[in-house]
């Protein structure tokens, strides 16, 4: 298995193991169907085994303070994407990829990484393993249909009737949202200071 900056032949590849990684996760319908282009410069690496994409991270960095990251003070890196082929889980290849990464970040005069993630346990842990902090959080509510949707979302538009609605709470009352909708993630943000 290797570390690689990503190449556009590799992007069929990349959706495939995005896709895949995510399906067993609170992402699991978070799908795209092609690599995404990053408006600053960007960090894009995979991890390739016998020719097959099986882990990739993207991280978009700052080159002026705060137009990327959403915290902190000095250059910081987002990471959008990270995820590791399901084949091959449990091998390091998701550290090996943040430890490349990181080395990139420091030459390059980043002060931190950030990420924001949802509530997977396993997920969790895997940032809190690799000496990331939390550092903040709301929630990701899934509105679908019936009395939940009339009553929270209205339409002013004639003949418009939204059947689906997917929000963002940062309010206090957490227990009440979780007990209102079926569908509600807590959206946690990590940061990793790099020396």
């Amino acid at each position: 298995m290797k570390i690689r900056p990503y190449q556009i032949e590799d992007e069929q590849g990349w959706v495939r193991c995005r896709v895949l990684s995510f399906l067993d996760t609170a992402y699991f319908d978070n799908v795209l169907k092609e690599k995404e282009i990053y408006e600053n410069p960007a960090m894009e690496l995979v991890a390739e085994e016998e020719g097959q994409i099986v882990g990739l991270i993207d991280i978009e960095y700052e080159i002026k303070e705060r137009t990327v990251c959403s915290r902190g003070t000095g250059l910081g890196g987002m990471i959008w994407h990270i995820a590791v082929h399901p084949d091959f889980r449990r091998e390091g290849i998701g550290t090996k990829l943040l430890n490349e990464a990181e080395r990139i970040a420091k030459n390059k005069g980043l002060n931190r990484l950030e990420a924001w993630t949802r509530d997977d346990e396993w997920v969790n842990k895997w940032y809190v393993k690799n000496g990331f902090t939390k550092v903040e959080s709301y929630l990701h509510v899934y509105i679908d249909g019936g009395n939940d949707l009339k009553e929270t979302i209205k339409s002013e538009m004639p003949n418009l009737f939204p059947v689906q609605a997917f929000a963002h709470y940062v309010g206090e009352d957490v227990e009440l949202v979780k007990k209102k909708f079926n569908r509600v993630h807590e959206c946690v943000c990590y940061e990793k200071m790099l020396e």
